[in-house]
């Protein structure tokens, strides 16, 4: 038996188990650890050098789903060590002896990590639930920093979640593991912190409660069940903790004053499919929004239901409007050329919109197109999120800022994102260029040249993405 030790994290790992799998190395030949471990050594094990070995000719084939993949990367975030032990294991086996061994709940193996999945996604969830900033004041302005102790090391896990949430902020999470700073521009990474190391009280813990009182939770309400959500382990890092009995008592007008609150969603009118067709029979019945209502109809998506790359855009404009299809009118034969000049065709593909109305002003018998806010785009989010639920794109093409920022979850700046490859998940990239309709409002000729050819471009280098998957 021999060491394999690899860079920390999912992609380090990933890296190593392609090249033993591709030379078909069986999972009792190894031990797996992470650089800069000492475990292994007390053994004296030999250590593998599997770079030694990319390159060489493949013994077999590697198809392996993606739903595994998606599941091994939070699997990875488990405090088990032996964690990475399974998933080579798991992935050997269904390479080289049972492609639908996830199928097999009474496996051993199988059951282990369905259960390691789950208990690292409400490891996630309870993060996302009662991590809870203090603010403090530093020499650039107020900072906000927060202490948390999840069961396992998921702080890179849920970090993107606190980003995208509160990314306006100046904040830090600390954690016995690690802890994460986000200055407004990127994520940085320290060493782990005790909890007497943390912060303190201060006035937001008055906030806090403030917040607390203003929602509503049924989990709550019932005692047992808020403990079993909010296990009293946490509830030293949490200040509103010692308003619950008192939040019993004002339960149903919190309840009322919350749900006339909520921000709008078409969540409640997106049913529960992965058919393409059902989605969009479903779409007319959505009243999360008024654009709808005032728009002839919600124009859906279009194309290969299967395809590896996806085109999303704004809105639908006037002619789609009436057509009831995606990217027809004037930004659509643009799109066309574009597409003709890097050999892309719609026949390939699937098209859709973040919004899925058009929203516009009538000046006299004319309809003005307006841009969608924010608020409206996150409204209709759950539909696209449901189409590439279903495609299940490699690569999805955002033409313009509002698609940008229904697909990445955060606003960008084009000349900061224009044409580079982004990850957006397990085997999943995003690509940011010009929307079509952009460049038909460009004046001058050289400007609109370039941006035309950026936006060629961005397809032949989407397709080419595609192609690979």
């Amino acid at each position: 038996m021999k060491t394999v030790r690899f860079d920390e994290g999912f992609k380090g790992w990933r890296e190593a188990a392609r090249t033993m799998l591709q030379q078909k190395i069986e999972p009792s030949d190894l031990e797996w650890h992470v650089k800069g471990s000492n475990a292994g050594l007390l053994w004296g094990l030999d250590e593998f050098d599997w770079k030694a070995l990319i390159g060489k000719p493949s013994k077999s084939v590697l198809n392996v789903s993606r739903k595994f993949l998606e599941m091994a990367e939070t699997v990875s975030y488990h405090r088990d060590p032996e964690k990475w032990q399974l998933l080579y294991s798991l992935i050997y086996r269904m390479t080289f002896e049972n492609p639908k061994l996830l199928d097999l709940s009474i496996d051993e193996q199988v059951s282990r990590f369905f259960a390691m999945e789950h208990q690292v996604r409400r490891d996630a969830h309870k993060a996302k639930a009662f991590v809870r900033f203090r603010k403090l004041e530093g020499e650039g302005g107020d900072v906000y920093v927060a202490w948390h102790e999840p069961e396992h090391p998921i702080l890179p896990y849920v970090a993107p979640f606190f980003k995208e949430r509160f990314n306006v902020l100046d904040w830090t999470i600390l954690t016995p593991d690690a802890s994460v700073r986000w200055n407004g521009q990127e994520l940085e990474w320290g060493p782990g912190c005790a909890q007497e190391n943390g912060p303190q009280g201060d006035t937001l813990e008055d906030l806090w409660g403030c917040y607390y009182k203003s929602i509503f939770n049924p989990a709550r309400v019932k005692i047992k069940a808020m403990k079993a959500e909010m296990p009293k382990k946490y509830w030293h890092s949490m200040p509103e903790t010692r308003l619950i009995e008192e939040l019993l008592f004002e339960s149903d007008e919190r309840v009322d004053a919350m749900i006339r609150a909520a921000p709008p969603s078409a969540l409640e009118y997106v049913p529960e499919t992965r058919s393409i067709s059902e989605l969009r029979q479903a779409l007319p019945s959505c009243r999360a929004c008024d654009l709808c209502s005032k728009a002839t109809q919600g124009v859906f998506g279009v194309g290969v239901e299967t395809s590896r790359l996806m085109l999303v855009g704004e809105q639908p404009g006037d002619v789609e409007d009436q057509q009831g299809v995606p990217f027809v009118g004037p930004a659509g034969e643009v799109l066309s050329e574009a597409m003709r000049r890097a050999g892309v065709s719609r026949e390939q593909l699937y098209m859709t919109n973040s919004v899925k109305a058009f929203k516009h002003r009538k000046e006299d018998k004319r309809r003005i197109h307006e841009k969608p806010t924010p608020r409206e785009v996150g409204t209709c989010k759950p539909w696209l999120q449901a189409e590439m639920a279903s495609v299940n794109p490699s690569v999805v093409l955002c033409l313009g800022l509002t698609a940008a920022l229904a697909v990445l979850g955060q606003s960008v700046r084009l000349m900061d994102v224009k044409s580079k490859v982004i990850d957006i998940g397990v085997d999943r990239k995003a690509i940011v260029t010009h929307h079509p309709a952009h460049i038909l409002r460009i004046q001058d000729e050289e400007e609109k040249r370039m941006a035309m050819d950026d936006l060629v471009h961005a397809l032949t280098l989407a397709a080419a993405l595609a192609d690979k998957f």
